[in-house]
């Protein structure tokens, strides 16, 4: 099991600072979150919260994943990429595949993709997209997202898009991981058809449930002697070492969580701090599980 840093609420002019320390101290991953806008008011109560207010306010800085992802891979040799969770289906296609093609070459294939299916009317139509259908319309997006990736001339004429003969470039040299975030049914379906989950904050009873379902469906699609990636924030009852050890032997694959939460700090908190953090979590819990 590796460990992520999810860097949401961060200040994005320390984003560099952050992935040159965690590749020095070994983590796997950096976990980048995503958000077009911030609606002045929400048609929709944000579902992840009790109350459903936003874990967010309408200042936060959401920088652009990709172009964040960008500058830290340029300053980090190991470390790898994903969007935690990215509104897939606010978006065009095309220029996703194209901003995640160029990406994975010029990172040497350190970006993934984690696609979310959005919860926000106000995003959808600040980028030009539809929010209704917006799951069927994702998986069209991801199908035709794969074949651009191919490098070869393809068409593709569906329900959503319509493509003629054309072809992209740069095509990655490996397959573009692609992670589906969510936990409704067909989330879970969704990524049984992919190359991994990821999770929101659940108890680990909670996880085990999600991952034995998740087997369910890639045993039904015959996809489960396939790779599969299990990119989960530490549970709620597993916050220490012998924790995060029933975490790893439960299939976690990548654990997500932010080190300064352990020492007190905040993504607030200065920058030094932060990178302390990075460092002695890397030597309390990392070096040891």
């Amino acid at each position: 099991m590796q460990f992520a840093i999810p860097v949401a609420l961060c200040d994005p002019t320390e984003l560099t600072a952050i992935a040159r320390t965690a590749d020095e101290c070994g983590y796997g991953w950096i976990a980048v979150s995503d958000h077009l806008i911030y609606p002045r008011e929400f048609s929709q109560p944000y579902p992840y919260t009790k109350d459903g207010k936003p874990r967010f306010s309408e200042d936060t800085n959401w920088p652009d994943p990709w172009i964040a992802i960008s500058a830290m891979a340029a300053v980090t040799q190991q470390l790898r990429f994903y969007t935690n969770v990215y509104v897939l289906p606010a978006r065009n296609p095309v220029h996703v595949a194209k901003f995640l093609s160029t990406l994975a070459v010029m990172s040497n294939n350190r970006v993934a993709l984690g696609a979310g299916m959005g919860w926000m009317p106000e995003e959808f139509r600040a980028g030009g997209q539809p929010f209704e259908k917006r799951g069927a319309r994702a998986d069209e997006m991801l199908d035709v997202m794969h074949k651009l990736w191919s490098g070869d001339t393809i068409e593709h004429h569906g329900n959503f898009f319509d493509l003629p003969a054309l072809k992209m470039r740069p095509a990655p040299s490996q397959d573009l991981p692609v992670y589906v975030g969510g936990f409704s049914e067909p989330a879970l379906k969704r990524a049984a058809q992919h190359d991994g989950w990821i999770s929101d904050v659940h108890t680990s009873a909670e996880l085990q449930g999600y991952f034995d379902r998740i087997e369910q469906y890639r045993r039904e699609l015959g996809r489960d002697h396939l790779p599969f990636e299990r990119l989960c924030f530490n549970a709620r009852d597993a916050y220490d070492l012998d924790g995060f050890c029933r975490m790893r032997d439960m299939g976690v694959t990548a654990l997500c969580t932010p080190p300064w939460f352990f020492y007190g700090g905040k993504p607030t908190s200065p920058l030094t701090e932060k990178l302390d953090a990075i460092k002695r979590f890397a030597d309390d819990v990392i070096a040891k599980l």
